[in-house]
């Protein structure tokens, strides 16, 4: 188990830049696609997801410290730190069950498409690890290996569901065709914020409220241009959190540009996409008639459109003050303020880009989920245990992108419930 754990994490630790082509390539093959076009789309692949990296690394690090100022200026005191995706990540890692789980995910997602149970083909290996946070989970509690895979393989069946069901408003909002977004956070957030919406929609005078990047950029001109938008909010956090003039300039900046080359870096990444989507098609069709199937891909490409960025950037003052203000939270946000923009990936294109509604729907969202960290922090807290450092003064750890995730808590949940059988 240790060698293969040492084999999973060496395949793990080259990153998606490298493990997409060389899955894009393979994903070709098996679709008949000639060998040098499959090489050629594996690489431009590979190149975009440098270039989205890029951007999301720039998104991160400036988000990140301006979130960590904001904490520190308004004195915000909870007892449970948010310790961020990474550190949950490196927790779910070093669990024994995590080494076995990423060929059961693989080979339960080829079966699922085999007999029609999805459409989704998740060629996203770098974000099996919320499956495996799934399965970690139910082992931290029960110790059992076959119930932890289990719970591993009822979240990858819910997240493929979640998948295919937004994959046609996904495909059509971000013009991704053939993709749709496995990714477990975005699909847990998108189960709750995409009826939220529905319901937020219906409600008298703010169901009028039609606020989206074009309709901006009718109305107030430059000001509307995703570029100017990103200078606006970056500038924006970046008072909040108590910058100097200067640095309010670079961090506005900073937000300007990632709104401007994201939706550059997404379109280079799909031109290698389109080669292996249509050889999919094209060998289903001649198999299985009109079949659809989808190219599971990871959520960050949401980002490439400015409303999805722009809600997600809002909702980090927004998170830090609903901590607060919320009775009975004690997580206090922190290390996964900057990856917000990747959960409201699906809620976004549910509202047609509407920002208004968008915001209050993950707004209402962002409170069940700051509930459900709290309640997942003591398991949290002993799935990293030992793992990862922990922030300093802080009691307990959880965060949102797992804590906060409704599919991981309903796992929690069911885990606690059947313990005593175990």
């Amino acid at each position: 188990m240790d060698i293969l754990s040492n084999v999973v994490q060496s395949i793990i630790g080259v990153g998606p830049s490298v493990m997409l082509p060389i899955i894009i390539f393979i994903v070709g093959l098996i679709f008949r696609v000639k060998p040098g076009k499959a090489l050629v789309s594996g690489i431009t692949v590979g190149i975009g997801m440098i270039g989205i990296n890029l951007v999301i690394n720039l998104l991160t690090t400036s988000v990140g410290p301006a979130a960590q100022a904001m904490v520190k200026r308004f004195g915000f005191h909870l007892t449970i730190i948010d310790a961020g995706w990474p550190a949950v990540s490196a927790g779910t890692w070093a669990q024994p069950i995590a080494a076995i789980m990423i060929p059961i995910i693989l080979v339960v997602n080829i079966g699922l498409i085999l007999i029609k149970f999805t459409k989704t083909l998740d060629i996203d290996i770098w974000n099996y690890w919320h499956m495996i946070a799934a399965s970690s989970t139910a082992y931290v509690i029960t110790k059992s290996w076959w119930f932890s895979i289990l719970c591993g393989i009822i979240y990858e069946a819910a997240v493929l569901i979640i998948a295919d069901k937004t994959a046609p408003k996904v495909q059509e909002y971000y013009g991704l065709e053939g993709i749709s977004f496995p990714t477990g956070s975005a699909a847990a957030y998108g189960l709750l914020g995409i009826p939220v919406g529905w319901v937020v929609s219906k409600i008298p005078g703010i169901s009028k409220l039609d606020v989206d990047p074009e309709t901006i950029q009718k109305r107030f001109g430059i000001f509307g241009e995703p570029m100017v938008m990103g200078i606006i909010i970056g500038a924006l956090l970046a008072a909040l959190g108590g910058y100097s003039v200067p640095n309010i300039l670079k961090l506005g900046m900073a937000m300007g540009g990632v709104m401007f080359l994201m939706p550059r870096m997404v379109k280079i990444l799909m031109e290698g996409l389109i080669p292996i989507q249509e050889g999919a098609q094209s060998l289903l069709q001649s198999k299985y008639g009109n079949r659809e199937i989808y190219l599971g891909m990871d959520a960050a490409l949401s980002t490439g459109a400015p409303a999805t960025l722009a809600t997600g950037l809002l909702m980090v003052p927004i998170t830090l003050f609903l901590a607060i203000i919320l009775p009975g939270n004690r997580v206090l946000p922190f290390g996964d303020l900057a990856t917000i923009p990747f959960f409201v990936a699906l809620i976004v294109p549910s509202r047609k880009g509407n920002i208004v509604h968008s915001v209050i729907s993950c707004t209402i969202v962002m409170a069940v989920g700051l509930l459900m960290a709290t309640d997942f922090g003591p398991t949290l807290t002993t799935m990293m245990h030992g793992i990862v450092k922990f922030p300093h003064g802080a009691a307990e750890v959880s965060n949102l992108d797992t804590g906060g995730n409704v599919l991981n808590w309903l796992v929690l949940k069911f885990s606690q419930l059947v313990k005593p059988l175990f």
